[in-house]
């Protein structure tokens, strides 16, 4: 499996001087898996439309272009760049697009669409002339996409459903868990609070510690795991809780307890520049300093072969 960045930035695109290192795309992720390079895409934030421009390019002169798109969540930094990903336009081309939704009523495609009215955008979706599937996703223990390739998922802690992924090829695996923060009791744990209930907070406490096991155990063994890490822990603990993103430490922590071979960093806030990562990387990223998994801020247009 090879993996490509195509767009590493959160919250909104942020191209500009400041950014040219490490890219100032949104989320986007490029897998190619086996000799037959099938192609994978994870989520279709601004970095997609040069991935687009590169399939249409490389791949599109050997035959009409196939590639199955899943979609961590649909909040419009991991959707915003699908009107703009040009193969959606090549008749022949054949997409699979795998995603969840928060709102029972609407379908994936009405969520992924919706953005491509004329009241927002030049082309209707029902223009589109490739062949477009839409599947709706939830948790699942194992999903068989073919030629040998495994897709686990799994619930992270967001404002809205967002799913972790788990892809398994030949005994190597590759992990991506963002938009995501540790789960947190939700009672209230001070006892001299007059709203304290002593089961509540014993229970709540319990539910989240055993929340962050399980997504700890989701990416376990991860040749490559692709991890929220949006904020320093003083940043997340200042104003931050509740916004569905980790602090770095904690992603660092996680992966060393599950056993991760590299983690990449991933999910930049759109106000840090290259200088403040190039200095993060000092701390953060030295060999060995926190554990004895390879450390590394995610870069765009960076590939890492496993």
């Amino acid at each position: 499996m090879k993996v490509k960045f195509w767009g590493v930035r959160g919250s909104i695109p942020c191209p500009g001087p400041t950014t040219q290192k490490y890219g100032g795309n949104g989320a986007c992720i490029e897998l190619r898996v086996g000799k037959k390079q099938r192609i994978v895409i994870i989520d279709a934030g601004s970095g997609i439309r040069e991935l687009g421009n590169s399939l249409m390019q490389n791949d599109l002169p050997n035959g009409p272009i196939s590639a199955d798109i899943f979609l961590s969540h649909t909040h419009w930094d991991h959707i915003m760049g699908f009107p703009y990903f040009v193969p959606i336009y090549v008749p022949g081309s054949k997409l699979n697009v795998y995603g969840p939704v928060t709102f029972e009523e609407d379908p994936l495609e009405e969520v992924v669409g919706g953005q491509m009215k004329y009241r927002y955008f030049p082309v209707n979706f029902g223009e589109l002339s490739s062949n477009i599937d839409y599947i709706r996703l939830s948790e699942n223990p194992g999903m068989d996409l073919g030629d040998g390739l495994k897709v686990v998922t799994k619930f992270l802690n967001h404002p809205i459903t967002a799913l972790g992924f788990r892809f398994e090829y030949e005994g190597k695996v590759f992990c991506t868990c963002y938009d995501t923060e540790p789960f947190r009791n939700l009672f209230i744990t001070d006892p001299e609070h007059p709203d304290y209930d002593e089961a509540m907070a014993v229970e709540g406490e319990e539910v989240a510690n055993e929340q962050n096991q399980l997504l700890e155990q989701f990416f376990q063994g991860a040749d490559l795991l692709v991890y929220d890490a949006q904020y320093m822990e003083e940043e997340y603990y200042a104003n931050r809780v509740g916004w569905g993103h980790t602090p770095i430490e904690y992603a660092i922590a996680a992966a060393n307890r599950g056993g991760v071979k590299k983690l990449a960093l991933f999910h930049h806030d759109p106000d840090r520049t290259d200088e403040q990562i190039d200095e993060m990387a000092k701390s953060y990223c030295e060999p060995g300093r926190f554990g004895e998994t390879e450390v590394f801020f995610a870069r765009e247009g960076s590939e890492v072969h496993l």
